[in-house]
């Protein structure tokens, strides 16, 4: 039996996400593998981190495909996480170095939890200092799966020439783009072999016939161990792990054969998700681009075509199909048709948002919610006639990138721009001055403080005001007191025998009311009471503006007696960590006055801790990068407002 023989070709197009740290080359593996199957980009891209996915279509061996190069940075993860959502296959990009896994734990906690087959490519092998096997022992730790080496690198004096297949024993020495079968090197018959035992030994535990052939002792025939491989790769029971160098080509149509043989179909992966079958068109959309090319400018919905096809006109949901496009050589074009399984750009779908499922309302599909913000910017136009065209913009970016978010405080009057760090704030703004041309000022958030007091006063005031006409009277004694924290403002009424004339007193309360917007300090006052305990009044010369200004100067004479002071919002404040950085963790927030509640494991996280504690919101405003900084880019929080406490050598006062 050949390895033609037990892999039936696949039907249609197939989608693959390449995922991985930031600096594993992830980006230059993609136009390496578009090169390759003969689509490699007419522009070369810049070597800047990428921030966006990026979308590319090529042929492979007469097969249609679709690569999708994700951001590799942490603050850009909500676009990895909808592409790990629509896609058959993913490949996890790491460096030759095992102590620079940075979040591979992480991502791949997240592709095991979309049940999504998947290999992992180690670049860069032409730096491996050390050993491929010691990379593979420090990743499986943070795999559900066994993870399987399928090469053995090829050493000559300290670089790597070429590999060995592990399941054909065959030996490869790198040539340029290519590579070219060699002799076994004899000091690697007994590594290949152990190597070889141990993928057999790791296969057999699901195949009941491979089984009894390594019980029995009976070595099964390379094609024996393709077919087993194949299948659990295809379901997702183990991981592959290949090597090259994306950069000088090596390993990479080595790579595409894997890929060629292991990716599921997209009936398959339509399957997985539980898609029912139909001719019906049902279509998922995973990004959205406000685009300004040459060839296209308007708005492009990308999407995953789950089940049916689509042809550029057609009517889809109550609308029209306004262009189908693939990105070819880098660049946008315009198709007439597109397939099942298909990811494919799609023109003038106004009212679809990212996530959105079109064809079919009963469908469920789920898609990744983006992440809660962990960092701020305040932002405002510079001109303030460019408010609207601010607006406009910000409306457009969201929509992009549903990980940022524009928030408006009402109690500092500030609008937000809230997203997942400073890298990713940055470049919004880059991008709403470049494509939106909005000139923004840009200051830190500011925290929202209050004020309160500490004693109770009485205190009298008095408005006797004598112009032509009518004068201006009112007479107020009042009682300021503190409340609790958090019962917020009252206003009582004890008022005898008509010192104040009913009709006036609403006018007392609404005005005390309103002079708690500021206080001594400077801030909105809380947890005060007022009573309008005596009064008198003038039956020509009293009104309501006399009284409501008699009782605002009442009210800030008598705050500044009672002894203010100022509070701080305390957030409740969860840090997800892996365990080795609990400490760290816990260092952190004490050294930001947290007060530290306790610690337990993560649900569903083995290996990671959840930390809370009570901390200053005027702590938080960069503690996202001080706690990446010391976990390795692995640390997360999650906040929520606590209480006010009084504030203590906080930050800002």
């Amino acid at each position: 039996m050949t390895r033609s023989a037990w892999k039936a070709e696949p039907a249609g197009p197939r989608s693959v996400a390449l995922v991985g740290p930031y600096g594993t080359g992830k980006s230059t593996l993609f136009e390496a593998l578009l090169a390759s199957a003969g689509a490699p980009p007419k522009r070369p891209y810049t070597r800047a981190m990428t921030t966006e996915l990026r979308l590319g279509h090529c042929t492979f061996m007469g097969e249609p495909w679709a690569l999708v190069d994700c951001p590799g940075s942490v603050e850009f993860a909500q676009e990895t996480a909808a592409a790990l959502a629509i896609v058959d296959f993913a490949i996890v990009v790491c460096d030759p170095s095992a102590d620079r896994l940075s979040n591979l734990p992480v991502l791949l906690k997240t592709i095991e939890a979309a049940g999504l087959p998947h290999l992992i490519f180690i670049n860069k092998i032409d730096a491996l200092a050390g050993q491929v096997r010691e990379i593979v022992a420090a990743l499986q730790p943070y795999s559900q799966y066994p993870l399987v080496l399928r090469q053995i690198p090829i050493r000559e004096r300290d670089a790597v020439t070429g590999y060995v297949d592990v399941v054909s024993e065959r030996a490869y020495h790198y040539c340029g783009e290519d590579s070219e079968r060699c002799m076994l090197p004899s000091e690697l018959l007994i590594p290949e072999q152990e190597a070889l035992a141990g993928l057999t030994e790791v296969l057999a535990d699901h195949d009941d016939a491979l089984l009894e052939k390594v019980i029995e002792d009976i070595a099964p025939s390379p094609d024996e161990i393709f077919a087993t491989l194949h299948k659990d790769q295809e379901n997702g029971t183990i991981v592959q792990v290949l090597f090259g160098a994306a950069s000088r080509g090596h390993g990479i149509f080595r790579l595409w054969k894997a890929l060629r043989h292991d990716v599921p179909a997209a009936s398959q992966t339509a399957q997985r998700r539980a898609i029912a079958a139909s001719d019906q068109p049902l279509v998922q959309i995973f990004k959205t681009v406000h685009a300004g090319q040459a060839a296209y400018a308007g708005k492009l919905s990308y999407a995953r075509i789950w089940r049916g096809g689509l042809r550029d006109g057609a009517p889809l949901n109550g609308g029209r199909v306004g262009g189908l496009y693939r990105f070819i050589n880098g660049e946008i074009s315009r198709m007439q048709t597109a397939d099942s399984g298909e990811l494919v750009a799609i023109g003038r779908l106004e009212s679809a948002v990212t996530g959105a499922i079109i064809g079919e309302a009963s469908a469920e599909l789920p898609f990744p919610q983006p992440p809660v913000p962990v960092y701020a910017f305040a932002i405002a136009a510079k001109d303030r006639k460019d408010d609207v065209k601010l607006s406009g913009a910000l409306h457009k970016i969201v929509e992009e990138d549903p990980s940022l978010n524009i928030a408006h405080r009402r109690e500092t009057g500030e609008t937000l721009l809230c997203g997942q760090g400073e890298i990713h704030l940055n470049g919004a703004l880059e991008r709403l001055a470049s494509v939106y041309n909005c000139q923004i000022n840009v200051t830190l958030a500011k925290i929202a403080y209050k004020e309160t007091i500490k004693h109770a006063v009485k205190q009298h005031a008095r408005l006797k005001r004598q112009t032509g006409g009518h004068g201006q009277f009112a007479d107020v004694v009042l009682e300021i007191a503190p409340r609790p924290r958090g019962e917020g403002f009252s206003f009582v009424d004890k008022i005898v025998g008509g010192a104040v004339p009913r009709q006036y007193i609403p006018s007392v309360g609404e005005a005390a009311e309103e002079a708690m917007q500021k206080g001594p300090l400077g801030y909105p006052v809380v947890d005060v009471e007022v009573t309008l305990v005596d009064g008198s009044f003038h039956s020509v010369d009293s009104s309501d503006m006399a009284f409501r200004t008699a009782t605002r100067n009442g009210i800030i004479e008598g705050l500044a007696k009672a002894d203010p002071v100022l509070l701080e919002p305390i957030d409740h404040v969860t840090v997800s960590v892996p365990n080795k950085f609990t400490a760290a963790a816990q260092r952190l927030l004490s050294g930001r006055r947290g007060q530290i509640l306790g610690y337990a494991e993560r649900e569903s996280w083995p290996g990671w801790d959840d930390v809370e504690a009570l901390v200053p919101a005027a702590e938080l405003g960069d503690f996202i990068l001080q706690l990446r900084a010391d976990t390795t880019g692995l640390g997360t929080f999650t906040r929520h407002f606590g209480h006010l406490a009084e504030a203590r050598n906080g930050k800002g006062h």
